[in-house]
């Protein structure tokens, strides 16, 4: 028979596995489906759908986030970092959330003029791509080296980004979606007028999401290596 801790590895990422399901599938579907969509909507359609379809989906998205990074950290602060022959517990699990809140601080200040360079895509992509990269580089040095394990590292290194995509999602894109959503049902109900303001949040929404749907494409690359990481992703790191 498996004994407790073996039990309440399997209950961690079988919960983190779900609920992170849930989150990024989510994620891919207002990317991937919704963004498409609501641009092909007239504005009174656009009344009708927006207030039935994204408290319902923001709603199972917002929580499945902070579900999915909680569980994620309790299972790598609690039971991998501790196996890590090297492994400083507190050190480790300082340095990845301290080093994850500065990167999203600079993400946050990026998105948040939406004016002249930084309101283009592209410009974006490079600059938040250069602070991922930081971000990473910097869990990895300071947690990480000779003696630590390679799956350790590359766990933080993927939960730090994991980190700094529910800050997005909590800080940026449903503070600004539940007053698009708001807006919009009063315009569809009363015929208020939407605020100009609207605009620049949708704006800011989207680049959040969007953010997030590429920074997921190298936090699931370092969660699937953790168990290759000798091979994969421990001579990156210095690691074993």
């Amino acid at each position: 028979m498996p004994d407790a801790s073996t039990l309440l590895e399997v209950t961690l990422r079988w919960m983190h596995f779900v609920a992170g399901i849930t989150w990024i599938g989510l994620l891919y579907f207002f990317n991937l489906v919704n963004v498409p969509l609501m641009k092909a909507l007239d504005g009174p359609t656009k009344g009708k759908v927006i207030p039935i379809l994204m408290p319902k989906a923001l709603w199972w998205f917002r929580h499945a986030a902070w579900a999915t990074v909680l569980v994620g950290w309790i299972y790598y602060a609690f039971l991998i970092v501790p196996g890590d022959p090297a492994g400083d517990t507190h050190h480790v699990v300082v340095v990845q959330l301290v080093v994850s809140l500065l990167a999203w601080a600079a993400i946050y200040a990026l998105l948040s003029p939406l004016k002249g360079a930084l309101n283009k895509g592209p410009v974006l992509a490079v600059i938040i791509g250069v602070v991922a990269l930081v971000q990473a580089i910097l869990i990895a040095k300071l947690t990480g080296g000779e003696g630590h394990s390679s799956r350790a590292v590359s766990i933080g290194v993927g939960g730090g980004m994991g980190i700094v995509m529910m800050l997005n999602v909590w800080g940026i894109i449903w503070r600004s979606q539940k007053k698009i959503i708001a807006w919009t049902a009063e315009n569809a109900a009363k015929g208020t007028p939407i605020p100009p303001e609207s605009a620049m949040l949708a704006r800011r929404a989207f680049l959040a999401s969007r953010t997030n749907a590429w920074l997921s494409l190298p936090m699931l690359f370092f969660m699937a290596t953790a168990s290759h990481g000798a091979t994969i992703v421990g001579p990156w790191f210095g690691a074993r």
